[in-house]
């Protein structure tokens, strides 16, 4: 059936710094989940931050770009929660931290069109970060990561909207902050993802590696609120390996505002994203609320 290999790619839900083709472009990480200020690894302390996302899929989209056949609809609602500990040591001239996230998910799937429904919940796969560098320069910030996402949820190919991915993904990051005026009232963002997977021991194929960037344009008012236009675009550069030769494809446009109260250490940020022109999986949108706790 020529939308099989979409199947195969959109089926596998999750989210938030999650893990879900229906969400990423055949990766763990979801574009879309940081965005105003992402790349600015904050000073020494411990934090807490929570990413909840709610993907609400309008239809599928092959490896031409083209709309499948029929109704196909669904819905992937997550809670991302991701610890984070930058320490006094320093390397390189960078602060150094550590960072792992614990996803929990809900999917639901309504694929008419193509006759597939499906729903799952439960935790998602597991991220440990040994390696968070932050550079901050007097109007730039600059961060790197290394990481790697578990297989610990679990997944089932005959299932979908299975919660886990059914292998490991490294995740490399690097991006920067760049602020145009020395208030840094106005500012420009990117951050970049680049992961390598494992194969799947329950099918023998090895996802192809992806690279997604997240981007900001934002200005703080002068109370505070900070506003702005972001994006993300996501490819798989290469087909998998003992399957599918098609490459996932995501692009999308929105908005965001956030405003952080120092005296209690708290942020809140609130995101919109409309996804275009995706490539061999769902199109749809993204809400995304992250909550910012400083202890």
């Amino acid at each position: 059936m020529r939308y099989t290999k979409i199947l195969t790619l959109a089926g596998l839900l999750a989210a938030a710094p999650l893990s879900s083709p229906a969400l990423a472009a055949n990766g763990h990480y979801v574009p879309g989940v940081e965005g105003i200020g992402g790349p600015a690894v904050p000073p020494p302390g411990v934090y807490y931050r929570g990413y909840l996302v709610r993907y609400d899929i309008d239809n599928l989209r092959d490896g031409q770009a083209n709309k499948a056949p029929g109704k196909n609809t669904g819905e992937v609602t997550a809670l991302a929660n991701r610890f984070i500990w930058i320490t006094d040591k320093t390397f390189l001239g960078a602060n150094y931290g550590v960072e792992t996230i614990i996803p929990l998910q809900n999917t639901s799937l309504d694929f008419r069109g193509v006759g597939v429904k499906d729903s799952d919940s439960g935790l998602g796969d597991i991220f440990v970060g040994p390696v968070v560098l932050g550079w901050h320069g007097q109007q730039w910030d600059a961060v790197f990561a290394a990481g790697h996402w578990f297989e610990t949820a679990s997944y089932e190919p005959t299932e979908p909207a299975s919660i886990g991915k059914g292998h490991g993904t490294t995740m490399l990051t690097l991006g920067g902050n760049w602020h145009f005026d020395a208030d840094k009232s106005w500012s420009f963002s990117a951050l970049s993802r680049y992961e390598i997977k494992t194969e799947q021991d329950d099918t023998g194929v090895t996802p192809g590696d992806s690279y997604l960037i997240e981007w900001a344009l934002s200005h703080r008012l002068d109370t505070g609120l900070n506003i702005g236009l972001v994006g993300y675009e996501a490819w798989q550069l290469e087909g998998d390996k003992g399957g599918s030769t098609d490459k996932a494809e995501k692009h999308a446009l929105g908005a965001e505002a956030g405003y952080f109260w120092p005296n209690h250490g708290l942020g809140l940020n609130a995101a919109f994203y409309q996804e275009y022109n995706n490539e061999a999986g769902p199109e749809g949108a993204l809400l995304r609320l992250h909550l910012t706790k400083v202890f």
